[in-house]
């Protein structure tokens, strides 16, 4: 009897929570855990609890791919945290699929964002491709649309410590850049022994959005490190760019 309920159970812990009288929307974080950043979950899945909690809205928290192969048409976004693209097999890299081609949002963070080149279709969603990073730093950010969510919280010129991702340029034509990085605030070629990184140069772009076969996309480099998720300011940013993706609301018209 045990072998039989075990799978329910598991597959019971990732079924999307009703939407009560207060939820505004229900979101799916896929946490999948990797060699990289296995010891951020905890810290993010406690920032994901509080901001839904603050926000009203509904959260499932999964670590298990195979969420995606349930049914995806109550979430008005999805979350990959820091999840490799390669976690997804076929199956579940169709289901994404018809799901953003529904209109269901999406929200890449970190690793998200680092594709391996080897599913042509996520890169474009996510809009450019991974190039390489060097140590974590500290650095200087700079706002450069402040009429979208996920800077409006944020200081014009942000001092932080991260993985600066290098990218190569853009796969599609409308990205709206809404951070940078100022290259001159850190070493961009401080990297391990036999590797090689070289910046970006004056235009280093760490957070985007775009539009993409009927899905709004939100996309931040940010958050390699557990403790970033206890920071208020960057759970702001996150929360931005989730509450754009899933109601395509707030951002400002510029004056």
């Amino acid at each position: 009897m045990m072998s039989l309920l075990v799978p329910v159970l598991a597959a019971a812990a990732v079924l999307p929570k009703p939407a009560g009288p207060q939820s505004q929307f229900n979101v799916l974080v896929l946490a999948v855990p990797e060699q990289w950043h296995r010891e951020s979950i905890p810290a993010a899945k406690e920032a994901f609890e509080r901001m839904a909690l603050h926000h009203q809205f509904s959260l499932t928290w999964s670590e298990d791919a195979a969420v995606l192969e349930m049914d995806l048409s109550p979430y008005a976004a999805i979350v990959f945290f820091n999840t490799p693209s390669e976690a997804l097999n076929e199956t579940r890299r169709h289901r994404f699929q018809d799901y953003i081609h529904a209109g269901g949002g999406f929200v890449g963070v970190h690793m998200a964002a680092a594709t391996k080149r080897e599913w042509p279709w996520y890169e474009q969603l996510v809009g450019r491709s991974f190039r390489i990073h060097p140590y974590v730093q500290t650095a200087v950010m700079h706002v450069v649309d402040r009429n979208f969510p996920a800077t409006m919280g944020v200081p014009d010129r942000w001092v932080w410590t991260d993985e600066w991702y290098e990218f190569d340029e853009a796969l599609v034509p409308d990205l709206h850049v809404v951070l940078t990085v100022d290259e001159s605030t850190y070493d961009p070629t401080r990297i391990w022994p036999g590797q090689q990184s070289r910046g970006m140069g004056a235009f280093h772009p760490i957070a985007w959005y775009h539009t993409f076969e009927g899905s709004r996309v939100f996309v931040t480099a940010l958050g390699h490190m557990p403790e970033l998720y206890r920071d208020p300011v960057f759970v702001a940013h996150l929360y931005g760019g989730i509450y754009w993706a899933a109601t395509g609301k707030g951002i400002a018209t510029p004056q």
